[in-house]
Protein backbone atom coordinates (compact mmCIF):
# COMPACT_ATOMS: atom_id res chain seq x y z
CA UNK A 1 0.00 0.00 0.00
CA UNK A 2 1.36 3.46 -0.91
CA UNK A 3 1.48 6.41 1.50
CA UNK A 4 2.29 6.45 5.21
CA UNK A 5 0.46 3.18 5.94
CA UNK A 6 1.39 -0.49 5.47
CA UNK A 7 0.01 -3.81 6.58
CA UNK A 8 2.35 -4.01 9.55
CA UNK A 9 3.14 -0.45 10.52
CA UNK A 10 1.08 2.70 10.88
CA UNK A 11 2.82 6.07 11.05
CA UNK A 12 1.47 8.70 13.42
CA UNK A 13 4.17 11.33 14.04
CA UNK A 14 7.92 11.57 13.57
CA UNK A 15 9.68 9.02 15.70
CA UNK A 16 6.54 7.16 16.85
CA UNK A 17 5.02 4.09 15.19
CA UNK A 18 2.38 1.46 15.93
CA UNK A 19 3.07 -2.09 14.86
CA UNK A 20 0.13 -4.49 15.23
CA UNK A 21 -1.31 -2.16 17.82
CA UNK A 22 1.89 -2.06 19.95
CA UNK A 23 3.56 1.39 20.37
CA UNK A 24 7.20 1.59 19.41
CA UNK A 25 9.55 4.53 20.03
CA UNK A 26 12.96 5.50 18.82
CA UNK A 27 15.77 4.88 21.35
CA UNK A 28 15.77 7.62 24.02
CA UNK A 29 18.43 10.28 23.87
CA UNK A 30 21.02 9.80 26.63
CA UNK A 31 20.31 12.26 29.45
CA UNK A 32 22.40 15.40 29.54
CA UNK A 33 24.70 15.49 32.58
CA UNK A 34 23.19 17.85 35.18
CA UNK A 35 24.73 21.31 35.38
CA UNK A 36 25.12 23.25 38.61
CA UNK A 37 22.04 25.30 39.36
CA UNK A 38 21.84 28.99 39.94
CA UNK A 39 20.82 28.14 43.49
CA UNK A 40 24.22 26.56 44.15
CA UNK A 41 25.99 29.59 42.76
CA UNK A 42 23.90 31.91 44.92
CA UNK A 43 24.72 29.85 48.00
CA UNK A 44 28.42 30.08 47.16
CA UNK A 45 28.18 33.81 46.56
CA UNK A 46 26.48 34.70 49.81
CA UNK A 47 28.36 32.16 51.93
CA UNK A 48 31.60 33.57 50.53
CA UNK A 49 30.67 37.18 51.20
CA UNK A 50 29.56 36.47 54.78
CA UNK A 51 32.72 34.46 55.40
CA UNK A 52 34.83 37.25 53.90
CA UNK A 53 33.40 39.76 56.36
CA UNK A 54 33.80 37.33 59.26
CA UNK A 55 37.42 36.54 58.35
CA UNK A 56 38.25 40.24 58.12
CA UNK A 57 36.77 40.68 61.60
CA UNK A 58 39.07 37.95 62.92
CA UNK A 59 42.05 39.91 61.63
CA UNK A 60 40.77 42.94 63.53
CA UNK A 61 40.43 40.91 66.73
CA UNK A 62 43.93 39.43 66.30
CA UNK A 63 45.42 42.94 66.25
CA UNK A 64 48.48 41.86 64.30
CA UNK A 65 47.76 43.73 61.08
CA UNK A 66 44.90 43.87 58.59
CA UNK A 67 44.56 43.24 54.87
CA UNK A 68 45.27 46.37 52.76
CA UNK A 69 41.70 47.66 52.44
CA UNK A 70 41.05 46.73 56.06
CA UNK A 71 43.82 49.10 57.12
CA UNK A 72 42.03 51.93 55.33
CA UNK A 73 38.64 50.97 56.74
CA UNK A 74 39.99 50.81 60.28
CA UNK A 75 41.74 54.16 59.94
CA UNK A 76 38.58 55.83 58.63
CA UNK A 77 36.51 54.18 61.35
CA UNK A 78 38.78 55.58 64.07
CA UNK A 79 38.66 59.00 62.46
CA UNK A 80 34.90 59.10 61.93
CA UNK A 81 33.60 57.15 64.91
CA UNK A 82 31.64 54.81 62.63
CA UNK A 83 31.97 51.03 62.85
CA UNK A 84 34.50 49.44 60.54
CA UNK A 85 31.70 47.53 58.79
CA UNK A 86 29.77 50.71 58.02
CA UNK A 87 32.96 52.33 56.73
CA UNK A 88 33.54 49.29 54.52
CA UNK A 89 30.06 49.74 53.02
CA UNK A 90 30.61 53.46 52.40
CA UNK A 91 34.04 52.90 50.82
CA UNK A 92 32.66 50.06 48.68
CA UNK A 93 29.86 52.28 47.40
CA UNK A 94 32.32 55.10 46.68
CA UNK A 95 34.63 52.75 44.78
CA UNK A 96 31.64 51.48 42.81
CA UNK A 97 30.98 55.04 41.63
CA UNK A 98 34.49 55.04 40.16
CA UNK A 99 33.34 52.23 37.85
CA UNK A 100 31.24 54.74 35.87
CA UNK A 101 34.13 56.52 34.08
CA UNK A 102 35.92 53.15 33.79
CA UNK A 103 32.83 51.72 32.03
CA UNK A 104 32.71 48.70 34.28
CA UNK A 105 29.43 46.79 34.52
CA UNK A 106 28.48 45.54 38.01
CA UNK A 107 26.79 42.22 38.66
CA UNK A 108 24.70 40.85 41.48
CA UNK A 109 27.86 39.85 43.34
CA UNK A 110 29.25 43.36 43.02
CA UNK A 111 26.29 45.04 44.70
CA UNK A 112 25.93 42.26 47.28
CA UNK A 113 29.63 42.62 48.14
CA UNK A 114 29.21 46.31 49.00
CA UNK A 115 26.65 45.64 51.74
CA UNK A 116 27.05 42.08 52.94
CA UNK A 117 30.78 42.09 53.76
CA UNK A 118 30.45 45.12 56.03
CA UNK A 119 27.35 43.76 57.76
CA UNK A 120 29.01 40.38 58.35
CA UNK A 121 32.11 42.11 59.67
CA UNK A 122 30.20 44.16 62.23
CA UNK A 123 28.13 41.14 63.22
CA UNK A 124 31.23 39.03 63.83
CA UNK A 125 32.93 41.79 65.81
CA UNK A 126 29.84 41.99 68.04
CA UNK A 127 30.10 38.25 68.78
CA UNK A 128 33.85 37.62 68.93
CA UNK A 129 35.87 39.26 71.74
CA UNK A 130 39.39 40.60 71.42
CA UNK A 131 42.11 37.94 71.34
CA UNK A 132 44.42 38.05 74.39
CA UNK A 133 47.83 36.44 74.57
CA UNK A 134 50.25 36.16 71.67
CA UNK A 135 49.44 32.52 70.92
CA UNK A 136 45.70 33.20 70.68
CA UNK A 137 46.30 36.26 68.52
CA UNK A 138 48.51 34.28 66.12
CA UNK A 139 45.90 31.52 65.80
CA UNK A 140 43.16 34.09 65.25
CA UNK A 141 45.24 35.85 62.60
CA UNK A 142 46.02 32.56 60.80
CA UNK A 143 42.35 31.58 60.88
CA UNK A 144 41.35 34.95 59.47
CA UNK A 145 43.81 34.71 56.57
CA UNK A 146 42.90 31.09 55.76
CA UNK A 147 39.15 31.72 55.90
CA UNK A 148 39.60 34.80 53.74
CA UNK A 149 41.15 32.56 51.10
CA UNK A 150 38.19 30.16 51.37
CA UNK A 151 35.77 33.07 51.09
CA UNK A 152 37.55 34.44 48.03
CA UNK A 153 37.33 31.07 46.29
CA UNK A 154 33.63 30.75 47.13
CA UNK A 155 32.37 34.11 45.93
CA UNK A 156 34.61 34.46 42.87
CA UNK A 157 33.79 30.92 41.69
CA UNK A 158 30.10 31.79 41.88
CA UNK A 159 30.81 34.20 39.00
CA UNK A 160 28.21 36.87 39.74
CA UNK A 161 30.64 39.71 39.13
CA UNK A 162 33.75 41.03 40.91
CA UNK A 163 33.73 43.01 44.10
CA UNK A 164 33.94 46.79 43.74
CA UNK A 165 37.65 46.91 44.67
CA UNK A 166 38.62 44.08 42.32
CA UNK A 167 36.61 45.74 39.56
CA UNK A 168 38.50 48.98 40.13
CA UNK A 169 41.76 47.13 39.47
CA UNK A 170 40.51 45.42 36.33
CA UNK A 171 38.91 48.64 35.09
CA UNK A 172 42.14 50.59 35.47
CA UNK A 173 43.96 47.74 33.77
CA UNK A 174 41.67 47.99 30.74
CA UNK A 175 41.74 51.78 30.57
CA UNK A 176 45.48 52.25 31.06
CA UNK A 177 46.85 49.10 29.45
CA UNK A 178 48.99 48.48 32.53
CA UNK A 179 49.15 45.04 34.11
CA UNK A 180 46.66 44.02 36.80
CA UNK A 181 49.58 43.28 39.10
CA UNK A 182 50.80 46.87 38.77
CA UNK A 183 47.32 48.35 39.23
CA UNK A 184 46.71 46.18 42.29
CA UNK A 185 50.07 47.14 43.79
CA UNK A 186 49.53 50.87 43.25
CA UNK A 187 46.01 50.80 44.71
CA UNK A 188 46.87 48.63 47.70
CA UNK A 189 50.02 50.58 48.60
CA UNK A 190 47.95 53.76 48.41
CA UNK A 191 45.18 52.45 50.68
CA UNK A 192 47.65 50.95 53.16
CA UNK A 193 49.66 54.16 53.49
CA UNK A 194 46.50 56.25 53.77
CA UNK A 195 44.93 53.87 56.29
CA UNK A 196 48.08 53.72 58.40
CA UNK A 197 48.28 57.52 58.47
CA UNK A 198 44.69 57.55 59.76
CA UNK A 199 45.41 55.01 62.51
CA UNK A 200 44.87 51.67 60.80
CA UNK A 201 46.87 48.65 61.98
CA UNK A 202 49.82 47.36 59.94
CA UNK A 203 51.78 44.36 61.14
CA UNK A 204 52.88 40.83 60.45
CA UNK A 205 49.30 39.96 59.50
CA UNK A 206 49.41 42.53 56.69
CA UNK A 207 52.57 40.97 55.27
CA UNK A 208 51.37 37.38 55.66
CA UNK A 209 48.08 38.26 54.02
CA UNK A 210 49.84 39.88 51.07
CA UNK A 211 52.06 36.86 50.37
CA UNK A 212 49.49 34.13 51.04
CA UNK A 213 46.16 35.33 49.67
CA UNK A 214 47.14 34.66 46.05
CA UNK A 215 48.05 30.98 46.55
CA UNK A 216 45.09 30.45 48.90
CA UNK A 217 42.66 32.01 46.43
CA UNK A 218 44.07 29.91 43.60
CA UNK A 219 43.63 26.73 45.65
CA UNK A 220 40.04 27.44 46.67
CA UNK A 221 39.04 28.67 43.22
CA UNK A 222 39.80 25.12 42.07
CA UNK A 223 38.01 23.54 45.05
CA UNK A 224 34.81 25.53 44.51
CA UNK A 225 34.93 25.79 40.71
CA UNK A 226 31.46 25.68 39.13
CA UNK A 227 31.32 24.14 35.63
CA UNK A 228 29.86 26.66 33.24
CA UNK A 229 26.56 26.15 31.45
CA UNK A 230 26.28 27.10 27.77
CA UNK A 231 24.58 30.39 28.65
CA UNK A 232 25.79 32.85 31.23
CA UNK A 233 23.40 34.32 33.76
CA UNK A 234 22.12 37.81 32.89
CA UNK A 235 23.15 39.02 36.36
CA UNK A 236 26.81 38.19 35.78
CA UNK A 237 29.15 41.03 34.96
CA UNK A 238 31.54 40.53 32.09
CA UNK A 239 35.17 39.88 32.73
CA UNK A 240 37.30 37.50 34.76
CA UNK A 241 37.27 38.67 38.38
CA UNK A 242 39.73 35.99 39.47
CA UNK A 243 42.41 37.81 37.46
CA UNK A 244 42.23 40.66 39.97
CA UNK A 245 43.70 38.26 42.53
CA UNK A 246 45.76 35.91 40.42
CA UNK A 247 46.52 37.71 37.18
CA UNK A 248 49.86 39.22 36.22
Amino acid sequence: MDGPYSLATEWHEPGHFHQWGTPLSTPPTPPTPPTPTTARRLVQLYAGLVLYGASSALLVRAGLGLEPWGVLHQGLARLSGLTIGVVSIIVGAAVLLLWIPLRQRPGLGTVSNVFLVGLAMDGTLALVPDAHGLAVRIVTMAAGIALNGVATGLYISADFGPGPRDGLMTGLHRRTGRSIRLMRTVIEVTVVVTGFALGGTIGVGTVLYAVSIGPLAQLFLKVFAVPRASERSPVVAAGSPERAILGP
